[in-house]
């Protein structure tokens, strides 16, 4: 049986269902198993029961602080594997990580590493589903179709959440990730204002883009939630990639044996988030 920790969340929610795809047993935590919505046949917890749990699917950001102790008990219970999603911005070439997204996800990693179980860590770059909270609420409130961000000829390749679940199914199931720290992206170099092109074709409204100086991204940034430092990084990150194509892994094609899913596929499939 699986374990699959924030199985309502973007990633976890493909992990589920491509795992019962699989023929395989899931048991799913989220916070609200009332009313998760999950498939039947699935085992929907609220908290850590991970007796008769053969491999853990980890995601911190729905596991939080108690990171450690999920994996004590998992080793204590005999489960055997952990698949990590962790973040494209770990440096394995660096004493100190240059930043504090990579710097919280470094500090998981080795708690994974140091716990005795087999590990995979997955490392994805953008996430698609970024746009659903830096580009989805301007979007529903444009009368005129502007869209507003700094950076508009910066480069990402943003990776649907469906190829990053495919690939923790197979880390999950398989033995041929064990140890492996998989960078994962999608199939293509894209810019700013490229995504805001593709999401309106989606949405069949023509979407116009507006620089913004950083200053006022960050502002944008730090109004919506987002911590000051990471609102720092996310814009250091669009400043380098101006004018530079983002380099493309082919990790998602090597190891599902499909290619991976396009920006344009991700706004279609999201199309009613834009509306």
């Amino acid at each position: 049986m699986i374990f699959v920790t924030g199985a309502t969340g973007n990633v976890g929610r493909h992990v589920v269902d491509l795992l019962l795809a699989e023929g395989a047993e899931v048991r799913a935590l989220t916070r609200d198993p009332a009313g998760a919505s999950l498939p039947g046949g699935v085992q929907v917890v609220g908290d850590d029961r991970l007796a008769g749990i053969r491999a853990v699917f980890l995601n911190p950001a729905a596991v939080g602080d108690r990171t450690a102790a999920l994996l004590a008990s998992a080793r204590a219970q005999g489960v055997s594997r952990a698949v990590l999603l962790s973040s494209a911005s770990v440096r394995d070439d660096v004493a100190v990580q240059p930043d504090p997204i990579g710097e919280r996800h470094k500090v998981i990693e080795d708690a994974v590493e140091a716990s005795g179980l087999e590990w995979t860590f997955l490392r994805p770059g953008e996430f698609a589903s970024n746009a659903l909270f830096q580009l989805a609420p301007q979007i529903r409130a444009s009368g005129d179709g502007i869209v507003r961000g700094p950076y508009g000829r910066s480069h990402m390749a943003p990776i649907h959440e469906r190829d990053i679940a495919a690939v923790a199914v197979r880390a999950l199931l398989d033995d041929g990730l064990t140890g492996a720290r998989p960078a994962l992206t999608g199939p293509e170099s894209l810019t700013f204002t490229d995504k805001i092109r593709l999401i309106g074709e989606a949405i069949g409204r023509p979407l116009r883009f507006e620089e913004l100086t950083p200053e006022q991204g960050r502002a944008a940034m730090t109004q919506a939630g987002i911590p000051a430092p990471v609102a720092d990084v996310l814009l250091r990150y669009q400043a380098e990639g101006v004018d530079r194509p983002a380099p493309i892994s082919p990790a998602v094609r090597e190891i599902t044996g499909r290619p991976g899913l396009t920006f344009a596929q991700w706004a279609a499939d999201h199309a009613g988030d834009f509306a």
